[in-house]
């Protein structure tokens, strides 16, 4: 859809499941199961909703999902459903080939944000009707002529995890981008192209960073972990995972009455159901309309 005088479209990676109490923090399962109804294994479903950005001279990726680099075990314990590549996907949505993104930024390197930044090269070659490789397991760049940005203070925490989030990184999302040359580090806070602003906050963890598209008198704000699904909305739904949920909690109540009294589109990345979302203000809550393009 236009959006101002760029193209953006949103990109649904794959269904995965995680643990609804990981997930809902402090709230108890006999609330967020009400809108949230959890598996057998107290899992529940969502998305990775990538942001693509067409500016007219660069193809822009935000975030590429969690990959396919997955072992049958590996799949089987987050639940994993792909109904197809994310090529095809960004393909059938865009009209791009995964050889013509310029850009893929990453807000951080959580393997649910950066899994599909490579593929396995023998995936790679299937996909470009290409001779498998010797070693089929080898990690390439999925987007090999895209310049790939994260933030230099995530690259050099995902290098050195501590104990709580050592199992999120995984280098093989990054290193091979390093090894073509293709990673370039940013601040912590800078502008991809015009328009479009990348910003470190604090919360679901130190480093990680939000996006901003500002076009035609429009605001699109992509909250990444943050706040991942409209089910996140209220105050004190904060996610299990966050390093610091005091802070992602006095970010929400001065980001959600701004989104809403400015009439932002609201991107949430898990959302299964309602990616964009637009805000209202119901009796002093604030709660999520799906967004309707207008």
């Amino acid at each position: 859809m236009d959006f101002g005088d760029y193209r953006i479209g949103i990109i649904p990676d794959a269904e995965f499941k995680l643990d609804g109490g990981a997930m809902f923090g402090v709230v108890p399962r006999v609330l967020w199961e009400r809108v949230c109804p959890a598996d057998d294994l107290n899992r529940i479903r969502m998305n990775m909703n990538c942001l693509f950005v067409d500016t007219g001279r660069e193809k822009i990726l935000v975030e590429t999902g969690i990959g396919e680099k997955w072992s049958a075990k590996e799949t089987q314990m987050y639940g994993i459903e792909r109904g197809k590549p994310f090529a095809d996907s960004l393909f059938d949505i865009t009209g791009c080939r995964a050889d013509e993104i310029t850009i893929v930024v990453n807000t951080h390197l959580h393997f649910d944000h950066a899994g599909g930044n490579t593929i396995i090269s023998g995936q790679l070659s299937v996909a470009r009707n290409q001779p498998e490789t010797e070693d089929p397991q080898f990690a390439v760049p999925q987007f090999p002529n895209a310049r790939y940005l994260v933030s230099k203070s995530e690259f050099e925490h995902a290098e050195a995890p501590h104990e709580r989030d050592r199992a999120s990184y995984m280098p093989e999302n990054w290193r091979p981008m390093q090894e073509t040359g293709q990673l370039e580090l940013m601040p912590d806070v800078y502008e991809v192209v015009n328009g479009l602003h990348i910003e470190q906050v604090r919360g679901h963890s130190e480093t990680m960073q939000t996006v901003r598209l500002d076009r035609g008198g429009r605001t699109l704000y992509g909250f990444a972990d943050l706040i991942p699904m409209r089910h996140h909305l209220s105050p004190a739904w904060i996610a299990g995972f966050d390093l610091y949920p005091v802070e992602t909690l006095e970010f929400k109540k001065q980001i959600l009455p701004r989104a809403e009294r400015e009439d932002w589109v609201c991107l949430f990345y898990h959302d299964i159901e309602m990616p964009l979302c637009s805000l209202i203000n119901d009796e002093g809550k604030i709660r999520a309309n799906e967004y309707v393009q207008g």
